[in-house]
C-alpha cells in the first residue's frame, strides 16, 4: 500500500512541476486484451479454436449467441490462461444444480489450463475469451439459453484433422468439429475398413450405413481418403458440431 501511495505522489509531483511533460506517458501501457465470445473447440495440444459470436445477456446467468457475419476463426494458445468455470469445482463435468458465476455472468471458479484441456475434450464450450496476439490470457465459461436445433443434410465431408471436417452442401462449406459423442454409421462389413471398401453389406435401401461405429473409426476412415466423400450428417448449426455421420454407398 505504501508503494502505491509513493508512486501516486511522485506522479502528482511530475504533473505539477513539469506540465509540458504531463501529456507524455511515463511508461508504455500494455497492449489491451481483446474479448470475444463463442464455442471453444480443442485444436491441438494447448490450443483452442472458436468463431466469434455476438453475445447478449439474456438474464443474470445466461447469454444468447448470434452469428457474426464474416467472423473469422481464431486459434489461440491457452497454456498460460486463467480459466473460470461455471461449476463449483474444477473437476465437475456438469453444474449439478449449483452455478458459480459472477455479476457479469462469467464462470468464477478459478481453474487452470489443464482443467480447460479436460473440459474441451468433452466437446464444445461456450466461453468468453480475452486474448493478446495468438495467446488467450483469460477464458471464462458462460451459460447460454440455446444450443441450437440439429439438422440433417446430404453432402460431402473432407478431413481437416482428427477432430474436424469440412462439410459441403448446397454450395456452402462449413467446418464441423466432432468428439467421442459423434456416431458413425458404416456400409462396410467392419468399422475399421477403408471408405466404401468391399460390398455394402451394411447399407440400407437408401444406401446409408447402418453399422454403428465410433468417432475414432471415422477419423481412421477419413485418413485413407484423398477426396471429399459422400455422406449424410446430423449437425448443429451455430455450434458447428458434427453429431452423426452416415457413410453413403454410390449415388443413392
Amino acid at each position: 500500500m505504501r508503494l502505491l501511495v509513493a508512486c501516486a505522489t511522485a506522479a502528482a509531483t511530475v504533473s505539477l512541476s513539469t506540465p509540458a511533460e504531463a501529456a507524455v506517458p511515463l511508461s508504455t501501457p500494455a497492449e489491451a486484451a481483446t474479448a470475444v465470445y463463442g464455442f471453444a473447440w480443442a485444436d491441438g495440444k494447448g490450443h483452442l479454436r472458436l468463431v466469434p459470436k455476438s453475445a447478449t445477456r439474456a438474464s443474470k446467468r445466461f447469454y444468447t449467441f448470434k452469428t457474426l457475419h464474416r467472423a473469422l476463426e481464431l486459434r489461440l494458445d491457452y497454456t498460460k490462461a486463467a480459466y473460470g468455470r461455471v461449476t463449483v469445482a474444477c473437476d465437475l463435468v456438469e453444474t449439478e444444480g449449483r452455478i458459480a458465476v459472477d455479476g457479469k455472468g462469467l464462470g468464477r471458479t478459478k481453474c487452470g489450463p489443464g482443467d480447460l484441456t479436460e473440459t474441451l475434450a468433452r466437446g464444445p464450450v461456450p466461453v468468453r475469451v480475452e486474448y493478446r496476439g495468438g495467446k488467450a490470457t483469460r477464458v471464462n465459461e458462460i451459460l447460454i439459453t440455446d444450443w441450437g436445433t440439429p439438422r440433417t443434410a446430404r453432402g460431402t465431408i473432407k478431413r481437416v484433422n482428427d477432430t474436424a471436417v469440412l462439410f459441403t452442401t448446397g454450395g456452402r462449406t462449413i467446418k464441423l468439429g466432432y468428439t467421442y459423442t459423434t456416431a458413425f454409421h458404416r456400409t462396410t462389413a467392419r468399422c475399421g475398413d477403408g471408405w466404401l471398401t468391399g460390398r455394402p453389406v451394411n447399407a440400407d435401401r437408401n444406401g446409408l450405413g447402418k453399422k454403428p461405429c465410433t468417432w475414432t473409426e471415422l477419423t481412421k476412415a477419413l485418413k485413407g481418403t484423398r477426396h471429399p466423400v459422400l455422406v449424410k450428417v446430423d449437425y448443429t448449426p451455430g455450434v458447428d458440431a458434427l453429431n452423426e455421420v452416415w457413410e453413403v454407398f454410390g449415388d443413392a
